[in-house]
């Protein structure tokens, strides 16, 4: 398969063009950061602004749309700022009663709003400008998405007094409680108004913003700072406002409000929801100055009852400056102590009540400085008699120690408690147990002997020891009217009456929370007006979500090649209640780092690498498959995985523990890498050498290497230079500077990695190993390498081969006394062409040699011997002769010359390479003056020959001559022929 780079470039020039137009943009639009979270019923503003026009104060006309789920491209139009037919139909009845605008805030900016969200308002929109220029440049529409949320919020009154009175300078005490079932992160700021008499608009009297910031409102600055004015914040959902000594000035409507408040993605924050608490009527009466011995106890209660209502006692005291001083309080019955409130709040009983006490039927509370309340409920007819409540001033001593002051007991009261006259029974029918997480509870209760109407209340007692008391979750009035316990608000509860004498109690969504004994009671109202009250328990258990959610992971490759995706698959065995799945990676130092978090609601938080990572779930009914697939892997994502479950169950978040861990192996891929290089080099000393390590087959195209190359001499390793994968070249620490300059490597086609060795040495020689590690690059971009190859070269260094000769022919001759004779040196063979000689004669007599003459290299002479006259002669690169002039009789003897042949070594310069000698040159001188020469025939042939041909070619030459200038005289008539040739005077011809 065939790749041009251009088509390689293409994408990436393409990239590069749009970036390079973008820059150049003038016109930018941009809108509102999303996903903005409102709430059903709330306002909804969307800012959009543009810039970069040719006219900045020309004013711009928006576009609103609504990206429609159903297209990929275009849009559903909502609003036009100069269109009035641009909407849609849908969308017009809400733009014509003012319930959407837009709304101009400069030339280049507008708001868009929705007065009144609905659920269908949820989407992705979009602003646009239009573009009332000529030229397109830049952009001129921006998105922002928009999450509609139902409204969760809820705020009531614990205490859900119908009024309140009270004398000036007691205490108030009011618990407003607010809750929200919001997934979001939100904030709750809450705040108590007060409604004066006559004003229009409520004040605060303390306020605790969304930051946590507690303030007083305008008035109550003074007494908040005297610590007289509190906001107490009793758990993640109760308030109590506090105010020790109420004002006539206090009087007034009073309640709570609650304020739910979201943060966008611009950090800006915003209030998508309100509640208020009903208004309580708030009396405060003027103080009555009485002397401070004095106190009046006085006794309520209804003096009627039937059997299992509640009997309320409420106490009242009078005296002065209550505020500031204690009291004990007691209710009798029948003379005899029932209950008891000591002055630091703490209650004891009679020992018979004890256990009514313990089970919630008896409750003793101080509802303000002046109150206190006395609970019974269910009454019995044995609760019937005298009732009276008694009260004590109780001074504290210095030692910290209450003294008790003179008693004043409340006029009594008879309370009568009848007995129904009905044969009422309650059952409950046997349900289906333990109920899981998630599952609706369903409980059916059914009354027998039913002679009147019935009524239904639903109470529980929790399982957990946080309270040992029943409440009510919700009940059913004999006209059919529900009413449900504050607790409850957030939960799907109700109760249906099937059957004139059938009930059945429905808890939609139930945790492990939800555990407890649930007692259905049964009020009937008889004919006569009067009521009885039967009532059943039954204990209900839900399990753990613990004992029913099971996370299991598992991986379909848990080895993986670099590049290859990987595929883990986290099985949640769970009921259908609302989770959130967070997928994690151990650190090396064994801590979790999040990848990704699916909360319940569908929306994706990521932490990691999005780009990196793709997540898929599966619904299978009671199994969900939740699949995180790593794409590309490389070796940063190796690691051990886990997923982790969170349940979100009435406002509460609970951490399941996670799954095991599944280590993710990525491996390299199969190294192809293969070498290949001549098994053995010789070279020569002096001359360079070259070792190709070459890369016969590779993993990828694209790989990059590291080359090291060692030399192996004597058992012992020497790294001599290291190439790595981006080009550096690094020299072993064993190796000299002076080598330094000899060594090199290339990088050539193939690829082929040459190792050249410059003027090779002896030393040199050796094993050579050429070790190559291949890298390649992972989809992150970073290199790793693969195995290393290697392969040896046995390189041998040899010496110069001494080739050096010279002429050895031995010779005889006799001379003459001052005759001259010539002793020849001739080179027939040379080691090296770039060589160069030392050439020296000599003279030997006996058996003493003596030089006579030196001709060195560098072309200096040298004499030796001042008894011989000689003449050097250098006729040829190879050729040497000396010539002994005026012989004497001193100069018979042997001669012969000897040859010094020098080659130049680079790093030690001219060496002598051989030394070789001639043959012996005999010579003698005769004393007569004669001197015969005696030599082998090949010797004269040489040497005579020559002459010999040369002379007699010249004299045929001249007879020639002669005798073609004597045949033209006689045929030309010319000189007489008895003139002889040689002695004629000829005149000569100038031109010839």
């Amino acid at each position: 398969m065939k790749f041009s780079v251009f088509s390689l470039w293409r994408p990436f020039l393409l990239i590069l063009l749009g970036l390079f137009l973008l820059c150049e943009a003038k016109v930018n639009t941009e809108v509102q950061t999303g996903p903005l979270y409102r709430v059903v019923g709330s306002l909804l503003s969307i800012s959009c602004n543009t810039s970069g026009f040719s006219n900045p104060n020309s004013k711009k006309d928006f576009e609103i749309r609504m990206k429609d789920p159903a297209k990929l491209y275009g849009g559903i139009n909502i609003m036009s700022s100069k269109d009035p037919g641009f909407s849609y139909a849908r969308f017009m009845p809400r733009i014509r009663n003012n319930e959407m605008s837009i709304k101009h805030v400069d030339s280049n900016s507008i708001i868009f709003e929705i007065k009144y969200l609905k659920k269908e308002d949820e989407g992705e929109y979009e602003c646009s400008v239009v573009n009332s220029e000529n030229t397109l440049n830049g952009v001129y529409s921006a998105m922002t998405v928009v999450k509609v949320i139902d409204n969760s919020l809820s705020v009531t009154s614990s205490d859900n007094p119908t009024s309140l009175s009270y004398n000036e300078g007691e205490a108030l005490s009011l618990t407003c409680q607010a809750s929200t079932n919001t997934i979001q992160h939100v904030h709750l700021a809450f705040a108590w108004y007060l409604r004066k008499e006559g004003a229009q608009d409520a004040k605060p009297i303390i306020s605790l913003d969304r930051d946590f910031t507690l303030t007083p409102g305008e008035g109550f600055e003074q007494r908040y700072r005297d610590e007289a004015i509190r906001l107490d914040k009793l758990d993640e959902a109760t308030y109590r406002l506090n105010i020790a000594e109420l004002e006539q000035s206090d009087q007034g409507q009073i309640y709570c409000q609650a304020q739910e408040w979201i943060q966008d993605p611009d950090r800006s924050w915003y209030k998508i929801s309100q509640k208020d608490a009903e208004e309580i009527p708030l009396t405060v009466k003027a103080k009555v100055v009485t002397s401070m011995s004095v106190v009046e106890v006085s006794l309520s209660a209804q003096k009627a009852l039937h059997e299992g209502q509640e009997l309320l006692l409420s106490c009242g005291i009078n005296a002065q400056n209550l505020a500031k001083r204690f009291f004990s309080v007691a209710w009798l019955w029948e003379g005899n102590e029932l209950a008891k409130i000591g002055p630091t709040g703490i209650l004891t009983v009679r020992q018979e009540y004890i256990d009514r006490e313990r089970n919630g039927e008896l409750k003793a509370t101080r509802t303000g400085n002046n109150n206190y309340q006395l609970r019974i409920k269910p009454v019995k007819t044995t609760d019937k008699g005298s009732y009276s409540c008694r009260a004590w001033p109780e001074e504290r001593g210095e030692d910290g120690n209450f003294n008790q002051g003179a008693a004043q007991d409340s006029k009594p009261m008879d309370i009568n408690i009848f007995t129904p006259e009905s044969g009422l029974s309650v059952k409950m029918e046997n349900m289906k147990q333990p109920v899981s997480p998630g599952e609706k509870l369903k409980l059916v209760c059914e009354a027998d002997g039913v002679k009147g109407q019935l009524s239904v209340t639903w109470e529980r007692q929790p399982t957990l020891p946080t309270s040992s008391l029943f409440a009510t979750i919700i009940s059913l009035s004999e006209n059919g009217v529900t009413e449900k316990a504050t607790a409850f608000e957030g939960r799907e509860v109700r109760v249906t009456h099937l059957t004139t004498n059938r009930f059945v109690f429905e808890l939609a969504d139930v945790a492990e929370s939800d555990s407890g004994i649930y007692k259905c009671i049964v009020s009937e109202t008889q004919p006569s007006g009067g009521t009885q009250s039967q009532m059943e328990n039954v204990s209900v258990n839900v399990k753990s979500i613990d004992s029913v959610v099971k996370v299991a992971l598992r991986s379909r490759e848990p080895m993986v090649t670099v590049g290859n995706d990987v595929q883990l698959m986290c099985k949640v065995s769970s009921p259908r209640v609302p989770m959130t799945l967070t997928w994690s990676k151990e650190t090396e130092k064994a801590d979790l780092n999040t990848i990704v978090v699916l909360y319940s609601n569908g929306s994706i938080s990521w932490s990691g690498d999005q780009h990196r990572y793709q997540v898929q779930v599966d619904n299978q009914g009671n199994n969900v498959m939740h699949n995180l697939k790593v794409l590309r892997a490389s070796h940063r994502e190796a690691g051990k995985y886990q997923c982790t479950v969170s349940v979100f169950q009435h406002n509460i978040y609970k951490k399941l523990p996670a799954s095991n861990l599944v280590n993710v192996m990525v491996q390299n891929p199969e190294s192809k890498l293969a070498l290949s290089s001549s098994p053995t080099i010789s070279q020569r000393i002096n001359t360079d050498i070259q070792i190709d390590c070459k890369v016969t087959s590779r993993t990828s195209e694209f790989s990059l290497y590291a080359v090291t190359w060692v030399l192996q001499q004597d058992a012992e390793n020497k790294t001599i230079l290291t190439s790595d994968h981006n080009g550096i070249t690094t020299f072993g620490q064993q190796i000299e500077e002076s080598h330094k300059k000899r060594i090199s490597m290339r990088h050539t086609d193939g690829p082929t990695f040459e190792l050249t060795i410059q003027q090779a040495r002896i030393s040199d020689k050796g094993i050579y190993m050429c070790k190559v590690v291949e890298y390649l690059q992972d989809p992150w971009g970073q290199w790793y390498s693969l195995s290393d190859k290697h392969l040896t070269i046995n390189v041998e260094v040899t010496e110069l081969e001494k080739k050096l000769s010279i002429e050895k022919k031995e010779a005889e001759r006799n001379i003459s006394i001052a005759e001259d004779f010539s002793i020849p040196c001739h080179i027939t063979q040379q080691s090296s062409k770039e060589s160069q000689f030392q050439v020296t004669w000599f003279w030997q007599q006996g058996t003493e040699v003596k030089t006579i003459f030196t001709a060195y290299r560098n072309s200096t002479l040298q004499a030796s011997n001042k008894n011989v006259v000689v003449r050097y002669d250098h006729p040829s690169p190879h050729q040497f002769g000396l010539t002994v002039l005026n012989s004497n009789l001193e100069n018979s003897g042997m001669y012969f010359c000897e040859v010094e042949e020098w080659i130049n070594a680079p790093a030690d310069g001219w060496m002598k390479h051989a030394v070789e000698k001639s043959g012996n040159l005999n010579v003698t001188v005769d004393a007569e003056g004669q001197a015969k020469a005696v030599t082998d025939l090949t010797l004269q042939a040489s040497t005579w020959m020559p002459i010999y041909v040369i002379t007699v070619s010249i004299g045929l030459c001249i007879i020639t001559i002669l005798t073609y200038k004597l045949c033209r005289r006689k045929t030309s008539g010319g000189k007489n022929s008895g003139h002889s040739l040689w002695t004629e005077q000829v005149a000569l011809d100038p031109k010839t």
